[in-house]
Parts: structure tokens; C-alpha cells; sequence
């Protein structure tokens, strides 16, 4: 039990350090912000922090297969969308930063929604979130950074519970022609569990049109408990990462090529809908895992 309490001492000690210090840089004006609006500095210090909790506790993330993902350089992670809210997108940021060993900051696209919204807009570019457009997203995979992208969007989070898992429509592979003209691999990522933490079974169109959301979701505690009913549910989460797809070996104009375009984009839907089936069949509880 002391060694127990000098260990949560230490560790208090050493988190008021780190704070203290990063005070000190803020004040002095010792950080950096790139051309994106992205402050490592204070995701590393003040963003990411609040994540520990929900991903450690709440849905006990396992991630899986994070060695396929590059430790430096440009690579597009391209990842399933579910849950209502996006939280799928922050859990696996948040993974990515903590538990690979490079402990690399995921550079994620985003819908022009976000960047719409007062405060919130601010905190995603502050983050290294940008707009999910093609010039962003290869200047970003160019400069050697870790791109991801939730290619289903908003039909993707805001599907039915009763189409759970069911990847939706990748639009027309943009992705894949930034990643063509970067020469960067794409890695399919698969996330279970995100789809049950909001199981949407309604949406009040009249108040979405009214808010400016793509839906207004009807859960089985939202809006019925209010505040209390956007308190996600604790399923188990697993997020695993596929086996890189090289890009850089089909010529300096594979971007222009549709039919190429299409298949990558077909092969990487696919091992993302059968890494899902997979880890559905070896899952025995939606809460236990």
C-alpha cells in the first residue's frame, strides 16, 4: 500500500510538473502552430488528456494491428464511421497518439459542419483536423504527416442502429486519388463497437432542418432523459489496422485513371467490411467484448 501511494504521489507530482511547464511555454510563446491551425503543444497537454478516461474506462478500447501503421512518413488511414456522434474518429486519434510507439498525431478530414460551429471549429483546427478536401488532405500526406478520413460521413454516423456495420457509400474514392498523387499506403481501419454507445432508431427531421444537422437523432435515452440521455452507452471497443496498401507503384498519372480509382477504393471498402464481420463473430458481448 505505501509503495502504492508513493507511485500516485510521483505520478501526481510529475502531472503538475508537466503542467507547470506548459504554462511556462505559453506564456513565453514557445510552441508552434502550423499552417493548418495545428497546436501540438496544447492537443499533446489539454486536448488529448480528457480522452484517457473514455477510451481507458468507459468503452476499454483494444486496439489491434498498429504496427501497420507507419512510424514516420505520409500514410492515409481510412476508417468506418458510426455512433451518431463522431466519437469513433477521437478514439482512434487518441489510440494512435498513446499507444503506438512513434505516438503519432492523427491529422483528421473533416466535414465543413465542423469547422461551421462556433468553438468547436476553433478546437478542430487547433487539434490538426482540416476540411476534408483533396488540396489539404495531399499537401498534408506530402509533408510525411498521418492522414485519416471517415469516407461515409454523416451517412455513416447517422445511420439506423438496424443497419449497424453495414458500410455505407465511400463517394467516389477522392481519398484514394490524394493518396495516388501523395505515393502514400492507405490503411483500412476497422472500429467495432462505436456503432452501439447512441443506438439511433429515429430521426426528427423538422428539428435537424431547424439546427442546420444532417439528422436530429431519437436514441432510447435521447431526448426522453435529456442531458443524461447523451451520456454514451459503455460498449467494448476494438479498433483494428489492416495491412498497408501501397499506392506508390502505378505511375505518376494513376490518379487520373477512374477504373483504378474505383478498385482501390472497392478493396479498401472490403477489408474494412470483412475485418468487421470478423471481429463481430469472435465478439460474445456488445458490453463485455
Amino acid at each position: 500500500m505505501a509503495a502504492r501511494g508513493r507511485a500516485m504521489s510521483g505520478d501526481w507530482e510529475r502531472r503538475l510538473a508537466d503542467l507547470f511547464a506548459f504554462a511556462r511555454r505559453r506564456l513565453e510563446g514557445e510552441y508552434e502552430i502550423d499552417e493548418f491551425g495545428f497546436d501540438r503543444d496544447l492537443t499533446a497537454n489539454v486536448l488529448m488528456p480528457p480522452l484517457k478516461p473514455l477510451y481507458e474506462k468507459w468503452f476499454r478500447v483494444e486496439t489491434i494491428g498498429l504496427h501497420h501503421v507507419p512510424a514516420e512518413g505520409g500514410a492515409l488511414l481510412v476508417a468506418n464511421h458510426s455512433g451518431t456522434l463522431p466519437l469513433d474518429a477521437l478514439m482512434t486519434a487518441y489510440g494512435v497518439h498513446v499507444d503506438h510507439p512513434a505516438h503519432r498525431h492523427l491529422r483528421m478530414l473533416g466535414a465543413d459542419l465542423v469547422f461551421r460551429t462556433p468553438v468547436l471549429g476553433a478546437l478542430a483546427r487547433k487539434s490538426g483536423q482540416t476540411l476534408a478536401c483533396h488540396p489539404d488532405a495531399e499537401r498534408l500526406l506530402r509533408s510525411g504527416e498521418l492522414v485519416g478520413v471517415w469516407p461515409e460521413g454523416f451517412k455513416g454516423i447517422g445511420k439506423p442502429f438496424k443497419d449497424r456495420y453495414k458500410l455505407q457509400r465511400f463517394g467516389r474514392g477522392g481519398f484514394v486519388s490524394a493518396a495516388l498523387k501523395a505515393g502514400v499506403p492507405i490503411v483500412p481501419c476497422a472500429i467495432v463497437g462505436a456503432e452501439e454507445i447512441y443506438p439511433k432508431i429515429g430521426d426528427i427531421k423538422p428539428l435537424a432542418r431547424l439546427f442546420g444537422f444532417p439528422y436530429f437523432p431519437v436514441t432510447p435515452t435521447f431526448p426522453w432523459l435529456g442531458p443524461l440521455g447523451a451520456v454514451p452507452l459503455p460498449s467494448k471497443w476494438y479498433i483494428e489496422f489492416g495491412e498497408p496498401i501501397r499506392t506508390d507503384g502505378h505511375g505518376e498519372h494513376a490518379a487520373d485513371d477512374p477504373m483504378l480509382v474505383f478498385n482501390l477504393t472497392d478493396q479498401v471498402r472490403e477489408t474494412i467490411q470483412q475485418t468487421l464481420y470478423r471481429l463481430l463473430t469472435q465478439r460474445r458481448n456488445v458490453f463485455l467484448g
